[in-house]
């Protein structure tokens, strides 16, 4: 059974539209969120935690709304921006902007205890002392420091993961990307950044859940990881 870690339901319901029947459940718990300049190693971080809580296969995301001209904030720090300064105060700082260009981008980041197979298969860096400790037998992590992109935003993708121990538990990560524009509120639905963040003429906030989850960024990472998990 593969354990999505969120306090969201939402979320298990939208990995369900990749995944097969029954396959994965939802994961109360509360990992240490590390504070990073990327979202890598955060869902990394995470995933590794959340194992060793668990003791079986873990998915774990971590998501942000990234605009161009305030070079990427607020990024990793997204959670944290909206239940300080707002929606609606990004939107104002975002207003004066020539380039108001953004994206969401989602992590994810799964750990089954596992090593994974060396390169195109690219893993989380932290792991690179693991996997040469584990010898020349292929068992373990190995990397090739590129990340992979099937060129519609989604791809897998390597965390910096510095500050990782030796025997880091290997973590496979996916990403998902999708671009738009930061506009003034509109739209009733969604959550956080969804009313100022406009993708194809329409807010997340003016999208039905339908519409929604087939463009974003998390059903971009969680169509990637369902690919390859069905491998696994």
């Amino acid at each position: 059974m593969l354990r999505y870690v969120t306090t969201n339901p939402g979320k298990v319901r939208e990995a369900e539209r990749y995944l097969p029947d029954g396959s994965v459940e939802r994961l109360d718990f509360d990992y240490t969120e590390i504070q990073a300049d990327g979202l890598g190693p955060i869902a990394a971080r995470g995933a590794r935690e959340a194992y060793r809580h668990a003791g079986e296969p873990v998915l774990v995301d971590d998501a942000g709304l990234f605009v161009e001209g305030l070079d990427g904030f607020p990024g990793p720090y997204s959670s944290y921006v909206e239940e300080t300064l707002g929606v609606e105060r990004v939107h104002e700082i975002a207003a004066g902007l020539d380039d108001r260009r953004a994206a969401f981008r989602c992590t994810l980041g799964y750990c089954d205890g596992e090593g994974f197979a060396a390169s195109p298969d690219p893993v989380d860096r932290g792991d690179r002392d693991a996997a040469a400790a584990a010898g020349p037998d292929g068992e373990g992590v190995a990397d090739d420091g590129a990340g992979e992109s099937d060129g519609d935003g989604a791809g897998e993708s390597n965390a910096d993961g510095a500050g990782e121990s030796t025997d880091a538990l290997p973590v496979k990560l996916f990403e998902g990307y999708v671009p738009g524009r930061i506009v003034a509120p509109r739209g009733d639905g969604g959550f956080g950044y969804d009313p100022i963040f406009e993708h194809d003429g329409e807010t997340f906030a003016e999208m039905d859940t339908d519409r929604k989850n087939a463009v974003s960024h998390r059903g971009r990472a969680l169509e990637k990881f369902a690919e390859w998990y069905a491998d696994r």
